[in-house]
């Protein structure tokens, strides 16, 4: 019986291949044009996919006998759910992978917000430092941290920020029932807002939180907060976080994500001294990285072997 043809979409580890190559005939389209696609999908069974590129009706066109996508991701807002559920085609995740890397990257972004680090930086490479002292931030201990989505990763990064002195608050759609162990604190989110030093986002990217981060909410902002967006670009419109800069109704922030992403690098964000953009490395550790690719590559497995899939996702 010929092996089942599971196609890679993205750059993996050398490793992971090779495990899929275990129980499967293996295409690496990770460095070929997208265009050229169709020709190698028609008998895939399974694709190894990343956060970009979507996975949509057309794509699912060039893949007829395709049943399971697995991302290398947790995040799978570019997969067109409906079109999944109407071919009966499972999907998963990397769930479980990532929670203290992007929790490290996430307070670090908060550091970076707090303390003023960008405009620090700034000063150092115009020349300004030997002139005078740069523009002061704020001290961690203390301050209020606002994190407005409160799961795994949040929770990791509040054990951080707490550890700095910080005094936590966080906004989810349901209070949780462990505040005595997070040592979060409940807040509508008009309450963060008004509250939180720094506003960070941690949340998903649904219809219903996409551009939630808006004029509306940035002038709830105190005039000193910064904001950090961890999340996905898309939570925050940008348009409205450069305007609430411009007419100073928040003091910076920081981005581990933009939407569009990347963002052009003409874009006035980026020329501004209060405004720090890296370029989504929340999860981008060497480890991180293979434990998110090889889950992917167990959940084809199991797949194969008809067995229970470790990460499923519900569509």
């Amino acid at each position: 019986m010929d092996r089942p043809h599971i196609a890679v979409l993205t750059s993996v580890p050398s490793g992971v291949l090779d495990r899929l190559r275990e129980r499967a005939h293996v295409t690496d389209l990770s460095d070929r044009p997208r265009e050229t696609w169709r020709a190698v999908l028609g008998d895939a069974i399974g694709v190894l996919s990343g956060s970009s590129g979507a996975i949509d009706a057309a794509f699912l066109a060039t893949a007829p006998a395709l049943r399971i996508v697995a991302m290398q991701s947790v995040g799978y807002d570019n997969v067109d759910l409906a079109a999944l559920r109407a071919r009966g085609i499972a999907l998963t995740n990397s769930r479980g992978t990532l929670i203290e890397a992007v929790a490290d990257l996430t307070f670090a972004l908060v550091v970076l917000a707090v303390r003023r680090l960008g405009p620090a930086m700034q000063w150092a490479r115009s020349g300004r430092w030997m002139e005078r002292d740069a523009p002061y931030g704020h001290d961690l201990a203390g301050a209020t941290l606002g994190l407005v989505g409160f799961g795994a990763i949040g929770t990791a990064v509040a054990r951080r920020a707490q550890v700095s002195g910080m005094r936590v608050i966080y906004h989810t759609r349901t209070a949780r029932t462990d505040d005595a162990t997070t040592g979060g604190a409940y807040r509508t989110f008009a309450q963060l807002l008004g509250e939180a030093d720094c506003v960070v986002a941690l949340l998903p990217l649904t219809p219903q939180t996409r551009g939630m981060f808006d004029d509306a909410v940035f002038a709830q902002m105190k005039p000193a907060a910064t904001f950090v967006n961890a999340a996905r670009g898309a939570v925050c419109d940008t348009e409205a976080l450069l305007r609430a800069l411009e007419q100073g109704r928040i003091a910076g922030a920081v981005l581990d994500v933009t939407d569009p992403e990347p963002l052009p690098p003409d874009h006035p964000l980026f020329a501004r001294d209060d405004v720090v953009i890296v370029p989504h490395v929340g999860s981008a550790t060497s480890e991180t990285r293979t434990r998110m690719a090889m889950l992917a590559a167990e959940n084809l497995i199991a797949f194969i072997d008809g067995a229970a899939l470790p990460t499923p996702v519900s569509i």
